[in-house]
């Protein structure tokens, strides 16, 4: 009876997962052994973000928990503005990181990295010049 070689497994990647949100911006973040190459929306993460300081805080998880070049992060983030994005890449970092490792969880609650930001833009109402601004009163 005739065998069959045996096959070599299959290469498995190796990727960690973690969704940030904030405002109306939405962060898919995956991380992958490598050497700290960060891509955001297929860009370079300081093209894409131009000097924003506000951007260096997304990295805070990584800086924290000491993985900074042990991983190369590719994120697709969309919607709301620079801000919104910088929040929702920095909690899905910090999501992503918990899948690596569970015993990070203390580090990132103590510097409050696992907390999404409830806060939403308020509707405008009717009769309002924004949510609460109203028009200027004029007594004549």
């Amino acid at each position: 009876m005739a065998t069959t070689p045996a096959q070599p497994p299959a290469q498995t990647l190796e990727q960690y997962y973690g969704t940030g949100r904030r405002k109306a911006a939405i962060a898919r973040v995956f991380l992958r052994p490598g050497e700290g190459k960060l891509m955001v929306n297929d860009k370079d993460f300081q093209t894409y973000f131009r000097g924003i300081i506000k951007a260096r805080d997304s990295l805070q998880a990584l800086l924290e928990t000491g993985t900074l070049r042990r991983f190369d992060a590719f994120i697709t983030v969309e919607g709301g503005g620079i801000a919104g994005q910088a929040d929702a890449i920095k909690l899905g970092l910090a999501r992503a990181l918990l899948q690596v490792n569970p015993d990070f969880r203390p580090a990132l609650k103590l510097k409050g990295l696992l907390t999404r930001d409830p806060r939403e833009v308020e509707r405008k109402k009717p009769g309002l010049k924004k949510a609460r601004r109203a028009p200027q009163f004029s007594k004549r």
